[in-house]
C-alpha cells in the first residue's frame, strides 16, 4: 500500500469514517503528490547500548531517532524534551569555556559536547525503549499465563514503573 498513494489515501479515508467533516475534507483535498510514505526502522535496545552511534563529528541524533519506542510509557515527547535540555547543557558547557582560538577548536568542542550528550543519554534511552517494549508486551499479551500474572500481580508494579520513568530529572 505504501507504494500506491491512491490506496494509501483510500485506506486513511476509510479509517476516518467517525471523524469530523473537517478532518475528512483535509484528507479528500490532499493531492496524491503530497502523500509520502517512509519505512520505520526498529532500533534494538542492545544496539543502542553497545554500538549504536548517538553522535559522529558535529552531528547527533535525538528524539525518536535516538529512542524510538512503543507508546506504552507515554514518554516519547518527554524524552525528546529531555534530549533538548541535556543537549543544550552539554553544548553550552563545551562552547562557553574561555579560550576558543579558531574554527577547529570550536569544532572539537562541539564534537566533545555531543559525545558527552551521547554518554548521558545512552542508558536513559536504553531504559526507556526496553521498558516500553516490556510494558507493551505484558499489557497486550493474550496468553493465559501472562494475562493471569498481569491481572493479579503486575498492574500495580507497572503503574509504579510508569511513575518512576516520568519522574526523571535532567
Amino acid at each position: 500500500m505504501e507504494e500506491d498513494p491512491i490506496k494509501l489515501k483510500q485506506f486513511v479515508a476509510n479509517e476516518l469514517k467517525d471523524a469530523s467533516d473537517e478532518m475528512k475534507s483535509i484528507i479528500e483535498n490532499t493531492s496524491l503528490e503530497c502523500i509520502i510514505s517512509s519505512p520505520l526502522r526498529y532500533r534494538k535496545p542492545l544496539e543502542l547500548l553497545l554500538w549504536g552511534n548517538i553522535s559522529k563529528g558535529n552531528v547527533c541524533v535525538a528524539g525518536d531517532a535516538l529512542h524510538p519506542m512503543t507508546p506504552d510509557l507515554g514518554q516519547g515527547a518527554c524524552s525528546a524534551m529531555e534530549d533538548g535540555v541535556i543537549l543544550a547543557r552539554c553544548l553550552g558547557e563545551a562552547l562557553l569555556k574561555p579560550g576558543v582560538e579558531d574554527d577547529d577548536e570550536e569544532y572539537k568542542r562541539i564534537e566533545m559536547g555531543l559525545k558527552k550528550y551521547g554518554r548521558e543519554r545512552r542508558w536513559r534511552s536504553f531504559d526507556l525503549v526496553t521498558t516500553a517494549f516490556m510494558v507493551g508486551f505484558v499489557l497486550r499479551n493474550d496468553g493465559k499465563m501472562i494475562r493471569y500474572l498481569r491481572d493479579k500481580f503486575l498492574l500495580g508494579f507497572i503503574a509504579g514503573l510508569l511513575f518512576r520513568k516520568a519522574g526523571f530529572d535532567c
